[in-house]
């Protein structure tokens, strides 16, 4: 799920030192010069240099004044989202490069990472079409049909673990729990991009806004871990839970994806793993962290080797250190399971402070090149 919590993670004195992921905020790739659009956060401002630009490919240049983490948006005007750059630190700076078409968008600068974010509107331009090869249009294709695929594969799998909720199966629900999410886990940026659905079904507890309900996959694992019951509501979170993941797949289909969305989202995957499953924040009760984890990374993964072809005739000392950081981090995980073939992997209350450090090494040293794909990919 997409984090939200205040720029203070409330959590013990060595995890919190694991947050710190420079990979997530570079420290100095935004620059002013190249017609980027200069986008400075603060704490009760977003200030953006241009509120009308062509179509093609945008690069915005983010600087965080505040003194709070913050996340930028590029917003369709529904919500939708068209890219997204999260957890850039206080002092720090990101560029994000995205693939628009004519017409009214809104930046948005969420200081804290919570609410509706402040939003500045823009306007992007009649101008040229974003240049498309035929090696791009391939891994869209290809890509389009991986999250479908894994969507559909979802459904099933949530209804052996809804069906053992409600037949007030604690150990079968436990069982199908964490199986029951690696689609999901694999395509998240995908899921999120239509903004209503992330928060009904993977919103943890201390992420809800106010008024707000809480549903979804850590609801039931909240009781199923912690409360070790299922009580008379628990039922109804399940069909809730069949119900909104239903809607995600046939939404799926919809979605807006280019070849900068999908080296984007690989990129927030490895996000998702730096400020929720290293910290064992995500899993908090079930402590599956690592089959998260490990889902997130395959997604990325996905991503990063179809548009590969792309990539490796632009910038091919970026894909040869790219393929050498998954390959190193994906060794690094197999060392929490016994089988390779499986997503059977150690617990993560079980994982101590210093392999949990070295994980954290191995997301920082993967995520650092994979926020370049975008731009290499677009040269």
């Amino acid at each position: 799920m997409r984090p939200v919590r205040p720029s203070v993670v409330t959590a013990a004195a060595t995890l919190a030192a694991l947050t710190a992921v420079p990979g997530c905020a570079e420290k100095s790739d935004a620059k002013g010069g190249d017609g980027a659009v200069q986008v400075v956060a603060k704490d009760d401002a977003c200030e953006v240099s241009k509120k009308e630009f062509p179509a093609g490919h945008v690069r915005l240049a983010v600087e965080n004044k505040g003194s709070k983490v913050t996340e930028v948006y590029l917003l369709f005007p529904d919500d939708r989202i068209v890219t997204e750059r999260e957890n850039i630190g206080p002092g720090t700076k990101a560029t994000i490069t995205a693939e628009v078409k004519a017409g009214d968008y809104e930046i948005a600068c969420k200081p804290g990472m919570k609410g509706d974010g402040i939003r500045q509107k823009v306007t992007v331009t009649g101008g040229k079409a974003a240049a498309r090869s035929p090696e791009m249009d391939a891994a869209v294709a290809a890509y389009r049909q991986y999250v479908q695929q894994q969507a559909d594969e979802t459904l099933p799998r949530v209804k052996v673990f809804t069906d053992a909720v409600r037949a007030g199966d604690i150990e079968g629900a436990k069982k199908a729990y964490a199986a029951s999410r690696i689609g999901w886990e694999r395509t998240e940026p995908v899921a999120e991009s239509f903004g209503d659905i992330d928060p009904k079904v993977d919103v943890r507890e201390d992420g809800l806004e106010p008024g707000q309900k809480w549903t979804g996959w850590h609801r039931l694992e909240k009781a199923l871990w912690q409360e070790k019951k299922l009580g008379p509501g628990a039922a109804a979170l399940a069909d809730t839970l069949d119900k909104d993941l239903a809607d995600w797949v046939k939404r799926v289909g919809k979605a807006e994806i280019t070849p900068t969305s999908m080296a984007n989202g690989a990129k927030e995957l490895l996000d998702e793993v730096a400020t929720g499953k290293v910290t064992g924040e995500e899993e908090r009760y079930s402590h599956t962290d690592l089959v998260d984890f490990k889902a997130n990374v395959e997604g990325a993964q996905k991503s990063y080797e179809l548009l590969k072809p792309v990539a490796s005739k632009n910038d091919p000392a970026l894909v040869a250190e790219l393929d050498r950081q998954f390959g190193s981090l994906n060794a690094l995980l197999d060392t929490y399971r016994a089988d390779k073939a499986s997503y059977d992997f150690r617990p993560y209350d079980k994982v101590g402070a210093a392999q949990r450090k070295e994980l954290s090494d191995g997301v920082n040293a993967l995520a650092e090149p994979l926020s370049k794909l975008a731009a290499a990919v677009v040269k």
